[in-house]
Protein backbone atom coordinates (compact mmCIF):
# COMPACT_ATOMS: atom_id res chain seq x y z
CA UNK A 1 0.00 0.00 0.00
CA UNK A 2 2.79 2.39 0.95
CA UNK A 3 4.75 1.48 -2.17
CA UNK A 4 1.71 2.12 -4.38
CA UNK A 5 1.17 5.49 -2.70
CA UNK A 6 4.82 6.41 -3.23
CA UNK A 7 4.59 5.50 -6.90
CA UNK A 8 1.45 7.59 -7.34
CA UNK A 9 3.10 10.55 -5.60
CA UNK A 10 6.19 10.21 -7.82
CA UNK A 11 4.03 10.07 -10.95
CA UNK A 12 2.16 13.21 -9.93
CA UNK A 13 5.42 15.01 -9.22
CA UNK A 14 6.73 13.96 -12.64
CA UNK A 15 3.54 15.25 -14.29
CA UNK A 16 3.95 18.58 -12.50
CA UNK A 17 7.61 18.82 -13.47
CA UNK A 18 6.89 18.22 -17.15
CA UNK A 19 4.11 20.80 -17.20
CA UNK A 20 6.19 23.40 -15.36
CA UNK A 21 9.05 22.84 -17.82
CA UNK A 22 6.75 23.19 -20.80
CA UNK A 23 4.98 26.32 -19.58
CA UNK A 24 8.26 27.89 -18.46
CA UNK A 25 9.76 27.26 -21.90
CA UNK A 26 6.84 29.15 -23.44
CA UNK A 27 7.33 32.00 -20.95
CA UNK A 28 11.04 32.14 -21.84
CA UNK A 29 10.09 32.61 -25.50
CA UNK A 30 7.44 35.24 -24.72
CA UNK A 31 9.99 37.49 -22.98
CA UNK A 32 12.61 36.71 -25.65
CA UNK A 33 10.19 37.89 -28.34
CA UNK A 34 9.62 41.19 -26.54
CA UNK A 35 13.27 42.02 -27.16
CA UNK A 36 13.92 40.70 -30.67
CA UNK A 37 13.71 44.16 -32.26
CA UNK A 38 15.42 46.64 -29.86
CA UNK A 39 18.96 45.20 -30.28
CA UNK A 40 18.51 45.41 -34.07
CA UNK A 41 17.04 48.92 -34.25
CA UNK A 42 20.05 50.42 -36.01
CA UNK A 43 20.21 47.68 -38.65
CA UNK A 44 16.48 47.71 -39.47
CA UNK A 45 16.55 51.52 -39.55
CA UNK A 46 19.47 51.55 -41.97
CA UNK A 47 17.98 48.87 -44.22
CA UNK A 48 14.64 50.66 -44.63
CA UNK A 49 15.98 54.24 -44.39
CA UNK A 50 13.87 55.07 -41.33
CA UNK A 51 14.24 57.20 -38.25
CA UNK A 52 14.06 55.69 -34.77
CA UNK A 53 10.49 56.86 -34.23
CA UNK A 54 9.37 54.96 -37.31
CA UNK A 55 11.18 51.81 -36.20
CA UNK A 56 9.77 52.22 -32.71
CA UNK A 57 6.24 52.27 -34.13
CA UNK A 58 6.49 48.49 -34.52
CA UNK A 59 7.00 48.15 -30.77
CA UNK A 60 4.19 50.60 -30.06
CA UNK A 61 1.81 48.49 -32.16
CA UNK A 62 3.05 45.36 -30.39
CA UNK A 63 2.34 46.84 -26.94
CA UNK A 64 -1.01 48.35 -27.97
CA UNK A 65 -2.35 45.08 -29.36
CA UNK A 66 -1.12 43.22 -26.28
CA UNK A 67 -2.74 45.71 -23.91
CA UNK A 68 -6.09 45.80 -25.70
CA UNK A 69 -6.54 42.09 -26.37
CA UNK A 70 -4.92 40.33 -23.42
CA UNK A 71 -8.06 40.35 -21.26
CA UNK A 72 -10.29 39.01 -24.07
CA UNK A 73 -7.64 36.34 -24.64
CA UNK A 74 -8.04 35.36 -20.99
CA UNK A 75 -11.76 34.74 -21.53
CA UNK A 76 -10.94 32.51 -24.51
CA UNK A 77 -8.38 30.59 -22.45
CA UNK A 78 -11.06 29.79 -19.85
CA UNK A 79 -13.57 28.82 -22.53
CA UNK A 80 -11.34 26.72 -24.77
CA UNK A 81 -8.09 24.77 -24.41
CA UNK A 82 -5.36 26.78 -22.66
CA UNK A 83 -2.86 24.20 -23.88
CA UNK A 84 -3.73 24.58 -27.56
CA UNK A 85 -4.02 28.35 -27.30
CA UNK A 86 -0.54 28.60 -25.79
CA UNK A 87 0.93 26.40 -28.50
CA UNK A 88 -0.95 28.47 -31.08
CA UNK A 89 0.46 31.67 -29.60
CA UNK A 90 3.99 30.34 -29.93
CA UNK A 91 3.33 29.31 -33.54
CA UNK A 92 1.73 32.66 -34.42
CA UNK A 93 4.65 34.54 -32.88
CA UNK A 94 7.10 32.48 -34.93
CA UNK A 95 5.06 33.01 -38.11
CA UNK A 96 4.93 36.78 -37.57
CA UNK A 97 8.72 36.97 -37.31
CA UNK A 98 9.12 34.91 -40.48
CA UNK A 99 6.80 37.30 -42.34
CA UNK A 100 8.73 40.31 -41.00
CA UNK A 101 11.97 38.73 -42.19
CA UNK A 102 10.91 37.58 -45.65
CA UNK A 103 8.69 40.45 -46.84
CA UNK A 104 10.69 43.55 -47.74
CA UNK A 105 8.19 46.16 -46.54
CA UNK A 106 8.23 48.52 -43.57
CA UNK A 107 4.47 48.42 -43.15
CA UNK A 108 4.49 44.63 -43.26
CA UNK A 109 7.08 44.79 -40.48
CA UNK A 110 4.72 46.95 -38.42
CA UNK A 111 1.81 44.62 -39.13
CA UNK A 112 3.90 41.58 -38.27
CA UNK A 113 4.67 43.05 -34.88
CA UNK A 114 0.96 43.61 -34.44
CA UNK A 115 0.52 39.86 -34.97
CA UNK A 116 3.39 39.26 -32.55
CA UNK A 117 1.47 41.36 -30.02
CA UNK A 118 -1.63 39.24 -30.67
CA UNK A 119 0.42 36.11 -29.98
CA UNK A 120 1.73 37.74 -26.81
CA UNK A 121 -1.80 38.09 -25.40
CA UNK A 122 -2.17 34.38 -24.69
CA UNK A 123 1.00 33.78 -22.70
CA UNK A 124 0.10 35.09 -19.25
CA UNK A 125 -3.54 33.92 -19.24
CA UNK A 126 -2.67 30.45 -20.55
CA UNK A 127 0.51 30.03 -18.47
CA UNK A 128 -1.13 30.87 -15.16
CA UNK A 129 -4.28 28.94 -16.02
CA UNK A 130 -2.31 25.77 -16.77
CA UNK A 131 -0.15 26.06 -13.67
CA UNK A 132 -3.03 26.98 -11.36
CA UNK A 133 -5.29 24.19 -12.61
CA UNK A 134 -2.83 21.34 -12.97
CA UNK A 135 0.06 21.73 -10.50
CA UNK A 136 -0.38 20.33 -6.99
CA UNK A 137 -0.97 23.07 -4.38
CA UNK A 138 2.12 22.17 -2.37
CA UNK A 139 4.30 22.86 -5.43
CA UNK A 140 2.44 25.93 -6.67
CA UNK A 141 4.72 28.69 -5.36
CA UNK A 142 7.81 26.93 -6.75
CA UNK A 143 6.02 26.51 -10.07
CA UNK A 144 5.26 30.23 -10.18
CA UNK A 145 8.84 31.11 -9.29
CA UNK A 146 10.33 28.90 -12.03
CA UNK A 147 7.83 30.32 -14.51
CA UNK A 148 8.76 33.90 -13.64
CA UNK A 149 12.49 33.11 -13.61
CA UNK A 150 12.24 31.63 -17.10
CA UNK A 151 10.64 34.80 -18.42
CA UNK A 152 13.34 36.97 -16.88
CA UNK A 153 15.99 34.67 -18.35
CA UNK A 154 14.43 34.95 -21.81
CA UNK A 155 14.58 38.73 -21.65
CA UNK A 156 18.15 38.62 -20.35
CA UNK A 157 19.57 36.46 -23.14
CA UNK A 158 17.59 37.96 -26.04
CA UNK A 159 19.79 41.01 -26.80
CA UNK A 160 23.03 39.04 -26.95
CA UNK A 161 21.41 36.19 -28.88
CA UNK A 162 19.85 38.49 -31.48
CA UNK A 163 23.11 40.37 -31.98
CA UNK A 164 24.98 37.08 -32.40
CA UNK A 165 22.42 35.85 -34.95
CA UNK A 166 22.67 39.19 -36.76
CA UNK A 167 26.44 38.82 -36.95
CA UNK A 168 26.02 35.46 -38.68
CA UNK A 169 22.89 35.92 -40.79
CA UNK A 170 21.86 39.60 -40.76
CA UNK A 171 18.77 40.98 -39.04
CA UNK A 172 16.37 39.03 -41.24
CA UNK A 173 18.20 35.80 -40.46
CA UNK A 174 18.11 36.73 -36.76
CA UNK A 175 14.31 37.03 -36.95
CA UNK A 176 14.09 33.61 -38.60
CA UNK A 177 16.36 32.16 -35.92
CA UNK A 178 14.03 33.54 -33.24
CA UNK A 179 11.10 32.00 -35.13
CA UNK A 180 12.79 28.60 -35.08
CA UNK A 181 13.09 28.97 -31.28
CA UNK A 182 9.33 29.54 -31.07
CA UNK A 183 8.55 26.48 -33.21
CA UNK A 184 10.81 24.27 -31.13
CA UNK A 185 9.25 25.64 -27.93
CA UNK A 186 5.72 24.95 -29.23
CA UNK A 187 6.56 21.34 -30.04
CA UNK A 188 8.36 20.84 -26.72
CA UNK A 189 5.46 22.36 -24.81
CA UNK A 190 2.89 20.08 -26.47
CA UNK A 191 4.96 17.01 -25.62
CA UNK A 192 5.67 18.00 -22.01
CA UNK A 193 2.12 19.16 -21.24
CA UNK A 194 0.34 16.16 -22.77
CA UNK A 195 -1.93 14.41 -20.28
CA UNK A 196 -1.42 16.84 -17.38
CA UNK A 197 -4.03 15.91 -14.72
CA UNK A 198 -6.61 18.41 -13.50
CA UNK A 199 -5.80 19.48 -9.92
CA UNK A 200 -8.25 22.35 -9.43
CA UNK A 201 -10.46 21.98 -6.39
CA UNK A 202 -14.08 21.74 -7.47
CA UNK A 203 -16.93 23.27 -5.43
CA UNK A 204 -18.52 20.74 -3.12
CA UNK A 205 -22.14 19.77 -3.63
CA UNK A 206 -24.46 22.32 -2.12
CA UNK A 207 -21.91 25.13 -2.20
CA UNK A 208 -22.64 28.24 -4.24
CA UNK A 209 -20.81 28.31 -7.54
CA UNK A 210 -18.63 31.47 -7.68
CA UNK A 211 -19.25 34.06 -10.36
CA UNK A 212 -16.69 33.65 -13.15
CA UNK A 213 -18.21 36.14 -15.59
CA UNK A 214 -16.72 39.50 -16.56
CA UNK A 215 -18.21 40.97 -13.36
CA UNK A 216 -15.54 39.12 -11.40
CA UNK A 217 -12.93 41.47 -12.88
CA UNK A 218 -14.67 44.43 -11.24
CA UNK A 219 -14.63 42.89 -7.76
CA UNK A 220 -12.53 44.59 -5.08
CA UNK A 221 -9.74 41.98 -4.69
CA UNK A 222 -9.20 41.66 -8.44
CA UNK A 223 -9.08 45.41 -9.01
CA UNK A 224 -6.69 45.82 -6.07
CA UNK A 225 -4.40 43.18 -7.58
CA UNK A 226 -4.58 44.96 -10.94
CA UNK A 227 -3.48 48.24 -9.36
CA UNK A 228 -0.70 46.45 -7.50
CA UNK A 229 0.64 44.94 -10.72
CA UNK A 230 0.59 48.38 -12.35
CA UNK A 231 2.43 49.96 -9.40
CA UNK A 232 4.96 47.16 -9.33
CA UNK A 233 5.66 47.69 -13.04
CA UNK A 234 5.86 51.44 -12.44
CA UNK A 235 8.61 50.91 -9.85
CA UNK A 236 10.54 48.22 -11.70
CA UNK A 237 10.38 49.79 -15.17
CA UNK A 238 11.35 53.12 -13.62
CA UNK A 239 14.57 51.67 -12.25
CA UNK A 240 15.34 49.53 -15.31
CA UNK A 241 14.78 52.26 -17.89
CA UNK A 242 15.80 55.47 -16.12
CA UNK A 243 18.26 54.69 -13.30
CA UNK A 244 21.35 54.90 -15.52
CA UNK A 245 20.42 58.35 -16.87
CA UNK A 246 19.28 59.56 -13.45
CA UNK A 247 22.52 58.48 -11.76
CA UNK A 248 24.58 60.29 -14.37
CA UNK A 249 22.57 63.49 -13.96
CA UNK A 250 22.45 63.31 -10.16
CA UNK A 251 25.96 62.22 -9.19
CA UNK A 252 27.90 62.14 -12.45
CA UNK A 253 28.08 58.34 -12.19
CA UNK A 254 29.84 56.83 -15.18
CA UNK A 255 27.71 54.79 -17.57
CA UNK A 256 29.85 51.71 -16.86
CA UNK A 257 29.20 51.84 -13.10
CA UNK A 258 25.52 52.72 -13.53
CA UNK A 259 25.02 49.85 -15.97
CA UNK A 260 26.83 47.47 -13.61
CA UNK A 261 24.37 48.50 -10.89
CA UNK A 262 21.47 47.88 -13.27
CA UNK A 263 22.90 44.52 -14.29
CA UNK A 264 23.17 43.57 -10.62
CA UNK A 265 19.55 44.60 -10.11
CA UNK A 266 18.36 42.46 -13.04
CA UNK A 267 20.52 39.44 -12.25
CA UNK A 268 19.62 39.38 -8.56
CA UNK A 269 15.94 39.84 -9.43
CA UNK A 270 16.06 36.51 -11.27
CA UNK A 271 17.82 34.78 -8.37
CA UNK A 272 15.39 36.40 -5.94
CA UNK A 273 12.45 34.84 -7.78
CA UNK A 274 13.84 31.34 -7.17
CA UNK A 275 14.47 32.11 -3.51
CA UNK A 276 11.00 33.62 -3.22
CA UNK A 277 9.43 30.41 -4.50
CA UNK A 278 10.98 28.46 -1.63
CA UNK A 279 10.06 31.12 0.92
CA UNK A 280 6.44 31.28 -0.20
CA UNK A 281 6.14 27.50 -0.10
CA UNK A 282 7.18 27.43 3.58
CA UNK A 283 5.69 30.70 4.81
CA UNK A 284 1.98 30.98 3.94
CA UNK A 285 1.58 34.66 4.86
CA UNK A 286 2.14 35.79 1.31
CA UNK A 287 0.94 39.33 1.96
CA UNK A 288 3.73 39.82 4.47
CA UNK A 289 6.33 38.48 2.03
CA UNK A 290 5.13 40.77 -0.74
CA UNK A 291 4.95 43.82 1.53
CA UNK A 292 8.44 43.25 2.96
CA UNK A 293 9.87 42.71 -0.50
CA UNK A 294 8.38 45.94 -1.83
CA UNK A 295 9.46 47.84 1.31
CA UNK A 296 13.08 46.78 0.94
CA UNK A 297 12.97 47.50 -2.80
CA UNK A 298 11.69 51.00 -2.08
CA UNK A 299 14.29 51.58 0.63
CA UNK A 300 17.09 50.60 -1.74
CA UNK A 301 15.84 53.12 -4.34
CA UNK A 302 15.53 55.79 -1.66
CA UNK A 303 19.08 55.13 -0.45
CA UNK A 304 20.42 55.46 -4.00
CA UNK A 305 18.53 58.70 -4.51
CA UNK A 306 19.56 60.31 -1.22
CA UNK A 307 23.20 59.21 -0.82
CA UNK A 308 26.09 59.47 -3.29
CA UNK A 309 27.30 55.89 -2.87
CA UNK A 310 30.67 54.71 -4.09
CA UNK A 311 30.72 52.12 -6.85
CA UNK A 312 30.76 48.92 -4.73
CA UNK A 313 28.04 50.26 -2.42
CA UNK A 314 25.87 51.39 -5.34
CA UNK A 315 26.11 48.01 -7.05
CA UNK A 316 25.40 46.21 -3.75
CA UNK A 317 22.36 48.32 -2.86
CA UNK A 318 20.91 48.11 -6.38
CA UNK A 319 21.48 44.34 -6.47
CA UNK A 320 19.84 43.97 -3.07
CA UNK A 321 16.82 45.91 -4.27
CA UNK A 322 16.56 43.61 -7.27
CA UNK A 323 16.79 40.50 -5.08
CA UNK A 324 14.03 41.67 -2.74
CA UNK A 325 11.85 42.66 -5.69
CA UNK A 326 12.25 39.23 -7.27
CA UNK A 327 11.73 37.40 -3.99
CA UNK A 328 8.23 38.81 -3.54
CA UNK A 329 6.96 37.84 -7.02
CA UNK A 330 5.89 34.25 -6.22
CA UNK A 331 3.99 35.53 -3.16
CA UNK A 332 2.29 38.09 -5.42
CA UNK A 333 1.11 35.30 -7.71
CA UNK A 334 -0.11 33.19 -4.79
CA UNK A 335 -2.19 36.12 -3.51
CA UNK A 336 -3.87 36.54 -6.87
CA UNK A 337 -4.47 32.79 -7.19
CA UNK A 338 -6.17 32.77 -3.78
CA UNK A 339 -8.57 35.48 -4.98
CA UNK A 340 -9.42 33.63 -8.20
CA UNK A 341 -12.21 31.01 -8.38
CA UNK A 342 -11.71 27.80 -10.35
CA UNK A 343 -12.58 28.29 -14.00
CA UNK A 344 -11.50 31.94 -14.08
CA UNK A 345 -7.71 31.74 -14.00
CA UNK A 346 -7.31 32.79 -17.64
CA UNK A 347 -9.49 35.89 -17.51
CA UNK A 348 -8.28 37.02 -14.07
CA UNK A 349 -4.57 36.60 -14.74
CA UNK A 350 -5.04 38.03 -18.24
CA UNK A 351 -6.75 41.11 -16.81
CA UNK A 352 -4.50 41.64 -13.80
CA UNK A 353 -1.19 41.10 -15.58
CA UNK A 354 -2.33 43.74 -18.05
CA UNK A 355 -1.34 46.09 -15.24
CA UNK A 356 2.21 45.58 -16.53
CA UNK A 357 1.21 47.19 -19.82
CA UNK A 358 -0.45 50.11 -18.03
CA UNK A 359 2.65 50.59 -15.88
CA UNK A 360 4.80 50.47 -19.00
CA UNK A 361 2.72 53.17 -20.67
CA UNK A 362 2.78 55.52 -17.66
CA UNK A 363 6.43 55.03 -16.71
CA UNK A 364 8.11 56.98 -19.55
CA UNK A 365 5.74 59.91 -19.08
CA UNK A 366 6.41 60.27 -15.35
CA UNK A 367 10.13 59.53 -15.12
CA UNK A 368 10.94 61.15 -18.44
CA UNK A 369 9.14 64.29 -17.26
CA UNK A 370 11.14 64.33 -14.03
CA UNK A 371 14.40 64.14 -15.94
CA UNK A 372 13.29 66.77 -18.43
CA UNK A 373 12.60 69.12 -15.51
CA UNK A 374 16.03 68.55 -13.99
CA UNK A 375 14.90 66.42 -11.05
CA UNK A 376 16.88 63.13 -11.27
CA UNK A 377 16.71 62.62 -7.49
CA UNK A 378 12.93 62.49 -7.75
CA UNK A 379 13.25 59.47 -10.02
CA UNK A 380 14.39 57.35 -7.09
CA UNK A 381 12.09 59.04 -4.58
CA UNK A 382 9.14 58.38 -6.91
CA UNK A 383 10.12 54.70 -7.11
CA UNK A 384 10.06 54.60 -3.30
CA UNK A 385 6.66 56.31 -3.19
CA UNK A 386 5.35 53.82 -5.73
CA UNK A 387 6.61 50.99 -3.52
CA UNK A 388 4.67 52.41 -0.53
CA UNK A 389 1.50 52.60 -2.64
CA UNK A 390 2.09 49.02 -3.81
CA UNK A 391 2.43 47.86 -0.19
CA UNK A 392 -0.94 49.40 0.64
CA UNK A 393 -2.51 47.62 -2.33
CA UNK A 394 -1.00 44.20 -1.69
CA UNK A 395 -1.84 44.39 2.02
CA UNK A 396 -5.49 44.90 1.07
CA UNK A 397 -5.38 42.19 -1.58
CA UNK A 398 -3.96 39.65 0.86
CA UNK A 399 -6.84 39.94 3.35
CA UNK A 400 -8.65 36.59 3.21
CA UNK A 401 -11.96 38.15 4.18
CA UNK A 402 -11.94 40.47 1.22
CA UNK A 403 -11.30 37.65 -1.21
CA UNK A 404 -14.02 35.49 0.29
CA UNK A 405 -16.61 38.26 0.11
CA UNK A 406 -15.88 38.89 -3.54
CA UNK A 407 -16.10 35.24 -4.46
Amino acid sequence: MTEATDLTFAARRADDTRLIMGVSTAHFVSHFYMLVLPPLFAFVRSDYGLNYTEVGLALTVFMAVSAILQTPAGFLVDRYSARLMLAGGLALGAASLIVAALVNSYWVLVGAFGLLGLANTVYHPADYSLLSRHVAPERMSRAYSIHTFSGLLGGAVAPAAMLALHGWFGWRGAFIGAAVLGCVAAALFLVLSDGAPERTTKPQAGNAVPDTSWRLLLSGPILINFVFFALMAFCSFGFMNFSVVALSALYGTSSNIANMALTGYLFLSALGVLAGGMISARFPRHGVIAAVGMALTGLSALAIGMVDLNAPALITVASGGGFFFGAMLPARDMILRAATPAGAFGKVFGFVTNGFNIGGIVTPLVYGGLLDHGAPRLVFITIAIGAVAAILMISSAARPSAARKAL
